[in-house]
């Protein structure tokens, strides 16, 4: 019983957040049919699905989310590995921390696509470039919640585990680590968002393949619904792999005793 009360509950949120798109489609459906907007600058969500449909049937559809996926999953990669490394050692060491700090900071504040030319003038315009900026985008917010993480570990937890003589490595592993872990998990689904906003940016550095190129054909072809079947392709899977780490952050702090696992 209890096991299907849980389903239930996930079924009963499942359909609560579906809820709100699904009468937006409506509308939106409505509005068109009824040609209270333009068609051609904006179609219907029917002629949007059938236009996703056309593009897998020809067997387009897969490549371009392919190698986009692939972008942002090796730039996410890229750019966790670096705030890993960097958010821990600056929020751990103060002295590391008023070393970085404010350079990272200083390069935080540069606007995203600032960097594009740059970064094909260092790199041209193939993936390495593309990756580059991905992982730029996904490091600050991960960066930041690693150190504030860290940062705001209790010191009495600290002062407990040094009266239980723990090492500097079991304080890390038993009391900095999960404390902070929430703090980096949120830092992960901020990272990833951005990631798929990078992505965006990115694969209009002259990319052939890619969603964002499919963006950049619409607009060359005077087409919106494949525009806007693009941008709901990019809204698809950011929801997918935001989903994904949520349910690891759901069950990497179930020990938690919170109002989420009440």
């Amino acid at each position: 019983m209890g096991r299907f009360g849980a389903d239930l509950k996930k079924a009963r949120g499942f359909a609560l957040g579906l809820l709100i798109p699904f009468i937006l489609l409506v509308v939106w459906e409505a509005t068109v049919r009824f040609n209270w907007v333009d068609a051609y600058v904006f179609p219907a969500p029917t002629i949007i699905l059938q236009k996703i449909v056309e593009l897998a049937q020809e067997g387009t559809l897969w490549g371009h989310v392919g190698i986009t996926f692939f972008r942002v999953i090796i730039g996410f990669l890229a750019g966790t590995i670096a705030a890993v490394v960097l958010g821990s050692i600056v929020g751990y060491f103060k002295w590391f921390e008023q070393l970085m700090d404010p350079l990272l900071q200083a390069f935080r504040s540069i606007p995203s696509l600032a960097w594009v030319p740059l970064f094909i003038l260092w790199m041209g315009i193939g993936e390495p470039s593309k990756v580059m900026l991905i992982a730029v985008g996904v490091f600050f917010p991960i960066y930041l919640n690693i150190v504030s993480g860290i940062q705001g570990v209790d010191r009495k937890l600290i002062e407990v585990g040094k009266i239980y003589h723990f090492t500097p490595l079991q304080i890390v592993r038993r009391i900095i680590f999960p404390a902070s872990l929430p703090s980096f998990l949120v830092g992960l689904r901020s990272g990833v968002g951005l990631g798929w906003m990078f992505v965006v940016a990115a694969e209009l550095m002259g990319a052939s393949q890619g969603l964002g190129y499919l963006l950049v054909v619409g607009q060359n072809t005077y087409s919106p619904e494949l525009i806007i079947a693009s941008i709901i392709l990019f809204a698809l899977l950011g929801k997918a792999t935001d989903s994904l780490l949520k349910t690891l952050e759901a069950r990497a702090l179930k020990w938690q005793d919170n109002l989420q696992n009440q």
